[in-house]
């Protein structure tokens, strides 16, 4: 592949739909190739805003609007980076030739839980959790009943795991449709899932182009309401558990198609592996790979979506912290500790330009053999971060 210099009028180019700090990395990444990066969000000063070539603000969930700048622009690549996005856009501009990464119809599934989990579950007769989709409070309390406590209830539209709850009995169902209808995203069909008494939840990165598919270690995870707040890789899990959220993995993206990287969640107790989500695009609980692979996530993305080799070498164990802002502020001041960064650690700030209580704005990232010290200094790095 040839690389040429940012805005020359033959240089490759991708647009970012979401740009968030996720999407950042992708544009740095891009950047060190010489691509032209267009970033795209629905407010001015996004992370990716700040390392982009072009940074353009408007209404994604506006299909003619977003066709316009697609249209404007004219991309090689579309990498849409969020849920909260136009399908009729990407559809249509996909129709006129622009590439969708990692296609439009793998987005639209993928953006919806009930589209995903029927595809995997009925379609690809993949093992998952037993669920049911509801619509209205009525519906939502007999489903709970007909699952069994305690369940799983989620919007089948939302972002980072927000609106999500587990109901312990039939007492806690008003109290988790109230947090539903509050989520980010269309609240207005919710998914109850059997609750899995699994032993650990799983991120396995799953990269893919026109030529081959590789898997990341492992990446375990522990959320807190529905975010991640430390993920570490790799995930001690047995051999046959690996091989058997691989060949899932496997057939749940050969179904969908395309190039890129994808976020495949998993639930597993003992052997036994249950299908959960999966993201077209880089996972939150992947920023880990900054650390712990000589190509993260992001590389690898972008990799893929320019039909690249996708090697990459694992350094070794590692873990990441998440710090979400305690006060809400614009342009907020970040404080991190010089004892963060080391010669196994360092500090991710994302450059948000308004924080709110809850928000994620840094990440701490650990390298060590011993993968509890990594998670515990992870953890003890975030804490350590302050905002104002």
């Amino acid at each position: 592949m040839q690389f040429t210099t940012p805005l020359n009028d033959n240089s490759t180019s991708i647009m970012l739909l979401g740009s968030g700090e996720l999407g950042k990395e992708v544009a740095i990444e891009a950047q060190r190739l010489g691509i032209e990066v267009i970033a795209v969000d629905k407010y001015e000063n996004a992370p990716a805003h700040l390392v982009a070539n072009e940074a353009v603000v408007v209404d994604m969930q506006d299909t003619e609007a977003l066709l316009g700048v697609i249209r404007h622009y004219k991309p090689n690549f579309v990498l849409p980076e969020v849920e909260a996005i136009s399908i009729e856009a990407l559809f249509e501009a996909e129709s006129e030739g622009f590439n969708i990464i990692p296609n439009a119809e793998a987005v639209n599934k993928t953006m919806n839980r009930k589209n995903i989990r029927v595809f995997a579950a009925e379609e690809l007769g993949v093992k998952t959790s037993n669920y049911k989709f509801v619509k209205s409070l009525e519906e939502l309390k007999k489903a709970a009943v007909d699952i069994g406590f305690p369940c799983v209830i989620k919007p089948v539209m939302s972002s980072s795991g927000h609106g999500q709850s587990i109901a312990k009995s039939e007492a806690d169902i008003d109290k988790s449709f109230e947090i539903a209808q509050e989520a980010r995203g269309d609240a207005s069909e919710l998914i109850v899932e059997e609750f899995i008494k699994f032993d650990y939840e799983i991120t396995l990165l799953t990269a893919r182009n026109d030529n081959e598919t590789i898997y990341c270690e492992p990446i375990g995870h522990v959320q807190k309401d529905g975010d991640y707040i430390l993920s570490w890789q790799p995930m001690p899990m047995s051999q046959e558990a690996l091989k058997s959220a691989q060949e899932i993995a496997k057939a749940v993206t050969d179904g969908l198609g395309g190039r890129g990287i994808f976020g495949v969640e998993f639930f597993v107790k003992g052997d036994e592996v249950y299908f959960s989500e999966l993201s077209p695009r880089p996972h939150d609980t992947g920023m880990v790979t900054l650390i712990t692979q000589s190509q993260s996530e992001f590389a690898l993305h972008l990799r893929a979506v320019l039909n690249l080799p996708l090697g990459f070498k694992f350094y070794g164990a590692g873990a990441s912290g998440a710090y979400k802002a305690k006060s809400e502020s614009l342009n907020p001041i970040i404080d991190v500790p010089n004892r963060a960064f080391s010669n196994t650690s360092f500090v991710r700030v994302f450059g948000k330009p308004e924080s709110h209580k809850g928000r994620r704005v840094a990440v701490s990232l650990v390298l060590d053999d011993d993968i509890e010290k990594a998670k515990q200094r992870a953890l003890e790095i975030a804490d350590s971060i302050s905002d104002s």
